[in-house]
Formats: C-alpha cells, sequence, structure tokens
C-alpha cells in the first residue's frame, strides 16, 4: 500500500476555512506569500507579535483598550507576556451574540432536554452578575463550583467571569477530599453546586457530601445550588446559607450589564495539577490569553464557524470544558451532555449527534476504543450528515482506532487528534483544516507554538523519540501558581529540565510527514483514559486503612490505553484478599473520584525508595514495562525493584 494519508481536505473545503480566509487576509502584506499550513505556522511563531494582533482583529475580540504594545519579554519564559498594556473581559466576549437561535443544547443522559437561546444566556447572565454583586462578590474574589456540565454551569461562569472574579470547578463525582484539596487552598467565597447528579442511570445526591465540604471551607459566605433532578430546594434548606439559584437570582433584572475591563493577565480562573507529589498545584490562568489561545485554536485550527454545534464530552473537572465553553466566542451553539456516555448504550453520543446535528464532535481516544471493541459501526446506522471533524484527546489515539474512524464512523471527516495540557488549558499539537491525516498521527503543532522534540542533551530530534517542548512564550502560559509566592514551584513545573524551554513531560516523536506522535508521559501522572490523575491523590485515601501500611501507583501501557496498577505494602500478617482489595477500591473511589480506582492491586514487600525517603512511581514504571532504570545510584534500596519485575499478573 503506497505512503499516503487517511485523509486528505478537498480544495473547496480548505478555501472555504477560517485558517484560508485569515492566510489570504495576510497575503501580500509585508511580502508574505502563504500557501500552506507550513507558511502560516512558520510565520506565527517567526513572527508572534504580527500573528497574535492580526488574530485579535480577525477574531473581533472587544476591548477597552488593546494599547500599542504587543509583546514584552518575548525570548523569556516564564515572563514573556502578551499585550501587556490591553483591557478587556471574557465573559463579553463570549456573549456578543443576544438572539433566539440556541446557544446551549443540553442532553442529561436520557433524562432531561434543555435548550438556551443566546437571549436567554445573556438574560441569565446578567441576572445571576446582579445576584453575585448582592452577595458581595467582586473582582479578585473565587468562587468555587461542583457541578455538572449544565447550560446554568455556564451561566454562573460567565457571570463570575463578567465581574473579574475568579472560578474554579470540579466534577461533582469527586470526593470530599478531592473537593477539599483543591478548593481549601483557594479559600471561595461562594460555593455553587447541584442537588444531584445521573450517571448510568442512577441519581447519586450531593447533600451530605456538599454539607461536609462546607465545614471545612469556612471562607463560604453563600452557597447556590443549581436545579438539576428536583431536589434543590430540599438541599438548600439542609445547607447552611444556602438558596436555591432561582432564588438566589429572584427578581434581578435581566437588562445588559457593564463587563468589567480588566487586565489582559488578570486571573480567569484555576485548574489544577494531578498532584503527582502532594496536594494538587493551583494553577491560574489569565483571561486575555485563554481569551486568544482559545480563539486561535477554535477558529482557526478547529475551523469553528458561527452556527456550528460544537460538541466535547467533559466534565467540569477537566480542562475541556474550559475549552469547549470558548466556542461560544466563535459564536458557535455548544452541545452539553452530562452522564455516561453508555448509558443507555454505546450510540447514545451519536444519537446526540444526529438529533442535535452536530457538526464537530469531541472526546476521547478511550471512548473511540471502547466503541470499537463493541463491534458497533456508527455510519451504518446514524447520518451524521453534517459532521465534518472529530476530535480526540486525553491520551495517544492508535493507529487502529484512527482506521476504526474512517471505517465505521465517517469517510469523509476531519480526524484532528489533538494534545495539550491543564497547564495551558490549550493545546501544544493538533489538526489543522488544509493538511492531511496520517494514520496515527497527530498533524502538528498548533499556531503560535514553536514546538520541538529534543533528546536528553536538549538537540532537536526527528523520528526520534524525546521530550516535547515548547521554546517560545504564548498567551495561555499560566500567570502563576496560588500560593507560590516567588514563582519556583512554577519555574520546577516545565523550566527545571532545559533552561528557558516549557518541558511538558510527554515523550514524543516528529514523523517524516511533521507530524507527531506521542507515546505516552514522561513523568509521573497517570493516565487512564485521558484523565491526569495523581498517584498522591490516590495514596491519601489508601494510607488511611489500617492493613496498608504505605502504597505507590502507577500507569501500565494497557490495550491502547494506560491503567493504573497499586502496589501495596501491608501491616505484618495481613493478606491481600478479595475482601481488603474491595475495601481499598471503595475508599479511592469514595475519598477521590471513581477515575482513581486501580485496575489491579498487588501486594509488595518493599517499595523503592530515594535517599531522601521519596517513593520512586518512575523508577517502578521503567521495570513493569521492561526498562532498565539509569538511576539506580539514587536509590537507597535499589534491590527492592526486583520485586517488581515480570510479575504475572501484568502481563
Amino acid at each position: 500500500m503506497p505512503d499516503q494519508p487517511l485523509w486528505t481536505p478537498s480544495e473547496k473545503r480548505k478555501a472555504g476555512s477560517n485558517l484560508r480566509r485569515f492566510m489570504d487576509e495576510l497575503e501580500g502584506s509585508d511580502g508574505l506569500h502563504l500557501h500552506s499550513y507550513a507558511d502560516i505556522l512558520r510565520f506565527s511563531t517567526e513572527r508572534p507579535e504580527a500573528f497574535w494582533s492580526k488574530l485579535w482583529d480577525f477574531c473581533g475580540i472587544r476591548a477597552e483598550t488593546r494599547g500599542k504594545r504587543m509583546i514584552i519579554d518575548r525570548n523569556k519564559m516564564p515572563g514573556g507576556r502578551f499585550f501587556p498594556d490591553a483591557k478587556l473581559n471574557y465573559a463579553e466576549n463570549l456573549l456578543r451574540r443576544n438572539d433566539d437561535k440556541p446557544a446551549l443544547v443540553f442532553w442529561g443522559e436520557d433524562k432531561i432536554r434543555m435548550t438556551m437561546t443566546w437571549a436567554q444566556l445573556n438574560a441569565r447572565v446578567a441576572q445571576t452578575h446582579r445576584a453575585l454583586v448582592k452577595a458581595g462578590i467582586k473582582s479578585g474574589d473565587r468562587v468555587c463550583a461542583v457541578v455538572p456540565n449544565h447550560p446554568e454551569t455556564i451561566v454562573a461562569f460567565l457571570a463570575v467571569a463578567s465581574l473579574g472574579a475568579i472560578w474554579s470547578s470540579c466534577s461533582p463525582d469527586f470526593g470530599e477530599r478531592g473537593i477539599l484539596d483543591r478548593f481549601g487552598q483557594i479559600a471561595p467565597k461562594l460555593l455553587f453546586t447541584c442537588d444531584a447528579y445521573f450517571y448510568a442511570g442512577k441519581t447519586h445526591s450531593l447533600a451530605e457530601k456538599i454539607a461536609k465540604v462546607l465545614t471545612q471551607l469556612p471562607g463560604v459566605e453563600h452557597t447556590v445550588v443549581i436545579e438539576y433532578t428536583g431536589q434543590a430546594e430540599a438541599m438548600a434548606a439542609q445547607l447552611p446559607r444556602a438558596r436555591t439559584l432561582e432564588a438566589f437570582r429572584s427578581g434581578e433584572s435581566e437588562a445588559p450589564i457593564d463587563f468589567a475591563q480588566m487586565p489582559f493577565d488578570h486571573p480567569l480562573y484555576i485548574l489544577y495539577s494531578s498532584g503527582t507529589t502532594g496536594i494538587p498545584k493551583c494553577i491560574v490562568h489569565r483571561a486575555g490569553g485563554i481569551l486568544l489561545k482559545h480563539l486561535c485554536e477554535l477558529v482557526l485550527n478547529t475551523d469553528v464557524r458561527p452556527d456550528d454545534r460544537l460538541f466535547y464530552f467533559t466534565t467540569c473537572g477537566w480542562m475541556m470544558w474550559n475549552w469547549l465553553v470558548s466556542g461560544l466566542g466563535a459564536g458557535a451553539t455548544l452541545l452539553l451532555y452530562d452522564g455516561s456516555p453508555f448509558h443507555p448504550n454505546e450510540r447514545v453520543l451519536f444519537d446526540f449527534a444526529d438529533a442535535a446535528d452536530m457538526t464537530i464532535f469531541g472526546t476521547s481516544a478511550k471512548y473511540i476504543d471502547s466503541v470499537r471493541k463493541t463491534g458497533w459501526r456508527a455510519r451504518d446506522s446514524h447520518k451524521l450528515k453534517n459532521l465534518r471533524t472529530m476530535m480526540s484527546t486525553g491520551s495517544p489515539l492508535s493507529a487502529e482506532n484512527f482506521d476504526f474512524v474512517y471505517d465505521a464512523i465517517k469517510p469523509d471527516i476531519h480526524l484532528a487528534s489533538i494534545s495539550g495540557g491543564t497547564d495551558i488549558c490549550g493545546c501544544f499539537v493538533g489538526g489543522n483544516p488544509l493538511s492531511g491525516v496520517w494514520r496515527g498521527e497527530i498533524q502538528g503543532p498548533m499556531l503560535g507554538m514553536a514546538m520541538d522534540v529534543l533528546d536528553d542533551n536538549g538537540r532537536p530530534v526527528k523520528q526520534e523519540k524525546g521530550e516535547l517542548v515548547c521554546k517560545q512564550p504564548f498567551p495561555s502560559m499560566p500567570v502563576m501558581f496560588w500560593n507560590d509566592a516567588d514563582g519556583q514551584k512554577y519555574h520546577n513545573a516545565y523550566f527545571t529540565r532545559f533552561d528557558n524551554i516549557w518541558c511538558h513531560g510527554d515523550f514524543a516523536e516528529i514523523t517524516s510527514h511533521g507530524g507527531l506522535i506521542i507515546h505516552g508521559r514522561s513523568d509521573a501522572t497517570l493516565n487512564p483514559g485521558g484523565v491526569r490523575i495523581g498517584t498522591a491523590e490516590i495514596y491519601a485515601q489508601v494510607e488511611r486503612i489500617p492493613q496498608v501500611l504505605e502504597a505507590l501507583a502507577i500507569g501500565q501501557d494497557w490495550d491502547h490505553d494506560v491503567r493504573v496498577v497499586l502496589f501495596v505494602r501491608l501491616a505484618p500478617g495481613v493478606v491481600l484478599d478479595d475482601k481488603l482489595i474491595a475495601l481499598i477500591k471503595k475508599q479511592v473511589r469514595d475519598g477521590a473520584s471513581p477515575r482513581h480506582v486501580p485496575a489491579v492491586i498487588l501486594a509488595v514487600s518493599d517499595i523503592p525508595r530515594t535517599k531522601s525517603g521519596k517513593i520512586t512511581e518512575l523508577a517502578v514504571r521503567e521495570i513493569v514495562h521492561g526498562r532498565e532504570v539509569k538511576n539506580r545510584e539514587a536509590l537507597a534500596n535499589p534491590e527492592a525493584l526486583e520485586l517488581f519485575r515480570n510479575l504475572a499478573a501484568l502481563s
């Protein structure tokens, strides 16, 4: 079979894309001649001032002022800053439409259907904005949320952003400890929650969990309960200083509001690292940087157009929810789904696609793989008439699953495998509408991203595995980590491996086609099903069990994905039987989340650690995968590594 792409966009499709129109507007200025994606990518990294300024104009960003300076310290990482004199409001840029067409279409499993127009969205944001002001919320205050992917969640977020307050959310399946490990660090003044949520046909109440959380968040002055399952009023009555969302904003005006004009770098929201070496780091993202980066990815790289029907299967604990919401800024209708993607069966998201006329379908690589394994073929039963793009992230999409999408879902579709991180709330590499899709490969760097792959000595390599890096500043670099006054945690997270270069912790390879293959994480972060999980969050739960002295978790490459394997060192005389395994899993599920539950639990007599006493997940992971450990001299007990070699239970 000849070496050729699985799919190539037609000339008509390329000519009609936002990116082609953007390039045409640049054509001829300052001698520019832009014919290919490689041309516009080169322009975006070699002349970032001109690129980001032109993008600002192309997307029609609303601002009190842009200022004259485009970038300062453009070669400094961290430290490079974009539009340092600009003042704008993120929410204002997402609410430019105010008509009677749908802004949000929602399915809550098979229980609830809801549509919210642009006019209704604007009105509810205005009401909620005024209620927040009345509650004393002001610029810089933290507002947290334990919420599903529901239209009223987006209303609440945009109302918070309209004031210049700082949003932070997690999904309602998080355990009490998982919520407190995040929100406990940032001292929220108000908490949004829902009454309950649906998953796999069951209703899960939040009343008891939220009551416990509130006892440990003393700074919360108001709790607002979003109606989802019909229990909001009863739940609000049980909680201190709580009201339903309906009561909270009752009587407030729907008239247009004055959006707070904030500096470009003003905090918009706080996301969280995986908590590999302790409680999660609080990553603070800047409003202007997020707006600009997301519009670049949505409008240019993903080709989102006004009236597109944009879907991403996500929860409010994953950065893809934040990314999805920015689709409003491109004028798209957002399709929101909350619950299990396999309830009542594997067809439900494709049912949604047909019913809502989905044009862009975003999901995880694990979901695509899971559908493939059912043997079901969407194209045999679903029209998917206007579906033109399918996006995949969370973990690498295997070559077999590229084949599956084109064979069983739709032959003429842009399959955009993308990769980035919570750290930047965006993508380093991903798709583009001008180039072909090669089997098993991400198409290339996103616009504005000076990406490369470096070997251990910091030298660029091609068709060879190395560290995925970014060599220049970009707008959505974090402002800071919360509670990191000197910036040391921030610096250590990305810039210690290579000076002045962002090192993301992904093993990657640049292919002969100029695409990329991500081979997995090069750090200890776990990533089952595309969900980033920190080992410390698992340990915090497991080590509460008296029978367990200590634990070590790794991600094992398994069946085109990653599964969590937990090793436990038990108290003398304790046996790891089915009863103890069930207890461990329940503790992790209840205390962290269902996603943290290990797939395999094994007992070991010793756990390797460094001379400073830290357990070494990376060393164990290498041994389990049959690779040798390079830094044995750093271990206090290197002989313990042999306990993890060639284990039958992991083969």
